[in-house]
């Protein structure tokens, strides 16, 4: 039989990437985990839908996912991944120290560990765990800022960065990125 005759397997879906995947007001949150800890988490468009738990790390990473969406008072406690560069994890560090309801500006963020701004948003474009380690509240100095490594003002990512901060009640704070559009 000639390789190119030889019968080809589809490919897997999207969702086989995933542990599990949570839906949520904005689409979904895929969660990959190995070795029982977290690895990533993955905000995800409304087209994919919610799936099962693969393992234990999982199903508790989807249930405090879940938590979270519905309260945003709800503090994670999840094993995660050791991943990141030394300066990622104290730029990580520091954004997790943010409380629920505030923002800081990526500026703030590099007066306060040493560093540059550019430098804090390229770290928090390189997130492994959106929700976990919080970077949504971080913002430009007049404006939104970007998002997951997205920057375009009517995308999806920036539109869950919106839905996270008014979910968390950073919006009563009247801060510039209020007057950007809720979803596109």
């Amino acid at each position: 039989m000639h390789a190119s005759s030889a019968p080809t397997r589809p490919p897997a879906p999207a969702s086989a990437l995933f542990s599990a995947i949570v839906e949520a007001p904005f689409g979904a949150i895929g969660i990959r985990t190995a070795a029982e800890q977290v690895c990533e988490l993955v905000y995800l468009p409304p087209h994919f839908g919610a799936q099962d738990a693969v393992d234990a790390t999982a199903e508790r990473a989807a249930g405090q996912v879940a938590r979270y969406l519905a309260d945003a008072d709800f503090t994670f406690d999840l094993p995660l991944a050791a991943v990141g560069s030394a300066f990622q994890q104290r730029v990580w560090a520091a954004i997790s120290a943010i409380p629920r309801g505030s923002v800081r500006t990526y500026g703030q963020v590099a007066r306060a560990i040493g560093s540059a701004p550019r430098a804090v948003g390229q770290a928090c474009g390189a997130n492994w765990f959106p929700l976990l380690i919080p970077c949504h509240r971080v913002t430009a100095a007049a404006g939104l800022g970007g998002f997951a490594q997205h920057d375009d003002e009517h995308g999806f990512h920036l539109g869950v960065k919106r839905w996270l901060l008014t979910h968390e009640g950073a919006a009563a704070g009247g801060t510039p990125w209020q007057q950007q559009a809720m979803w596109p």
